[in-house]
């Protein structure tokens, strides 16, 4: 098996970025998969085109992108990608999409095919803190979860495709005053975490545990 595992670059006004931090200290392999580590632009639709070349390249089992949210406490897997681009900020290249749809032929919104209860419920005994997310946001987080999800439903059916999220470095919030943050270790242990869960739920249907929220 073989899983790409693909994290951001720094954007905004941060000089780090977790996602990519994270993903260049996993292991080379986790539960027998390969694991195929890759640094991608925070740049729409530039970022689908790395991870495309990727897929092709390495003819990948599973897709798990992994993004920075910062102000969230946990680790938290996403449930759903929409076909919508609404940037509040500009990403690397100074692109600003506001309402304007990802793909013209894609659905309004895709499902994650990654198991995230079991992911989250495997990152929980790990003791990492982490909870099922209903919105990937609608900046290139989304954008790359919704684009990774489109190829696997149109190019790629043979692999599967899912997005994470992670909180803040500690780093990144000495300036932010009561911001929460999670220390690098933590956050690379929650991903391997996630991916024992993706190996051993492959084929399998996801936990039936509760996930949802209120609001």
């Amino acid at each position: 098996m073989k899983i790409l595992v693909t994290g951001f670059d720094p954007f905004g006004t941060d000089t780090m970025n977790p996602a990519i931090e994270a993903v260049k200290r996993l292991p080379d392999t986790i539960s027998g998969a390969e694991i195929i580590k890759l640094e991608i632009p925070t740049v729409f639709n530039k970022s689908a085109e790395v991870v495309r070349e990727a897929m092709k390249k390495h003819d990948v089992d599973y897709v798990l992108n992994i993004g920075q949210a910062g102000g969230r406490f946990d680790m938290t897997p996403e449930r759903v990608a929409i076909n919508l681009d609404d940037a509040r900020i500009p990403d690397n290249e100074k692109n600003q999409p506001i309402d304007v749809a990802i793909k013209e032929d894609g659905e309004p919104a895709y499902f994650t095919q990654l198991p995230v209860k079991a992911m989250v419920t495997a990152m929980k005994e790990a003791g990492i803190p982490a909870s099922v997310s209903n919105t990937a946001g609608t900046f290139v987080c989304n954008h790359i979860m919704y684009q990774g999800l489109y190829l696997t439903h149109k190019e790629f059916p043979k692999a599967k495709a899912g997005f994470m999220h992670v909180p803040f470095l500690p780093e990144q919030v000495l300036e932010r005053p009561g911001m929460p943050a999670m220390s690098l270790e933590d956050i690379t242990k929650g991903i391997v975490a996630s991916i024992e869960a993706i190996v051993a739920f492959d084929g399998k249907e996801d936990l039936k545990v509760i996930g949802g929220q209120t609001h």
